[in-house]
C-alpha cells in the first residue's frame, strides 16, 4: 500500500505514526483520540471525563486516514453525535442506497485521497459494496477535486490543512530514514499553500 517514501515501514508502524500525528495536532485542543485495532470504524463523542474516540479498522493506514477525513469534515454539531450522526446501511444496498452512500462519501474519500497523496500512499476508492461501480465513483472523486481545494482553503478546512502539514512532515521524516539504495522514486515537493489557522 505504501509506495513512498518508506516501503520498509509496516502498516502497523505507519498506523501508529498516524495516530501520533493526530494526537500531536488535535488531542489537547479537541479532546479526541485516534485509535486503531477496531473491527469496524466508529466515532464516539466525548463524555464527562472521557475524550472522544475516533476508531479505525485493525492497523490499516487507509482506514485511519479515512476516519480522520470524516472527523475533519464534521462540524461541531456532528462531532457531538455517535458516528457523526450517520446511519450506516450494510451491503447489499439498493441502487438508491448506494447513490446516497456515494453522496455522503464523496467529500470524505476526496479528502482521504488528498491525505494519502500527501503521505505517499496509494489511494483506492471504496464503494463498501462489491456490487457497486467503483470506477464511476473514482471519476466522481476526480471531478470533485476543485471543490475540495476550495474547501481546504476555507475556514472549514483548517483542521484538514493542519493534519496534511503533519503528514507531509511525517513523509519527509520517513524519507530521510529510508535506506538510500536508489530504488525509490523521487519524492514530490510538499503541498504548497497549506497554512495553519
Amino acid at each position: 500500500m505504501i509506495y513512498l517514501p518508506a516501503p520498509h515501514i509496516s502498516d502497523e508502524v505507519l498506523s501508529l505514526l498516524i495516530v501520533q500525528m493526530f494526537s500531536d495536532c488535535f488531542t489537547a485542543h479537541f479532546n479526541t483520540q485516534l485509535l486503531g485495532g477496531a473491527t469496524e470504524p466508529l466515532y464516539r463523542p466525548a463524555c464527562p471525563g472521557e475524550p472522544a474516540l475516533l476508531m479505525f479498522r485493525e492497523d490499516y493506514p487507509a482506514s485511519a486516514l479515512h476516519e480522520v477525513a470524516h472527523w475533519c469534515i464534521a462540524g461541531a454539531t456532528r462531532r457531538q453525535k455517535e458516528d457523526f450522526g450517520y446511519h450506516y446501511i450494510c451491503a447489499p444496498r439498493s441502487s438508491m442506497q448506494q447513490r446516497e452512500f456515494f453522496s455522503v462519501e464523496l467529500r470524505t474519500q476526496s479528502l482521504e485521497r488528498f491525505f494519502a497523496d500527501v503521505l505517499g500512499l496509494t489511494f483506492k476508492p471504496s464503494a463498501d459494496n462489491f456490487e457497486a461501480d467503483v470506477d464511476a465513483f473514482a471519476k466522481a472523486i476526480d471531478a470533485y477535486s476543485p471543490q475540495l481545494d476550495t474547501w481546504l482553503c476555507s475556514a472549514g478546512g483548517a483542521r484538514a490543512r493542519v493534519f496534511a502539514q503533519a503528514l507531509a512532515a511525517l513523509r519527509s521524516a520517513l524519507s530521510a530514514s529510508a535506506p538510500h539504495d536508489g530504488a525509490y522514486e523521487s519524492i514530490p515537493q510538499p503541498i504548497v499553500g497549506l497554512r495553519t489557522p
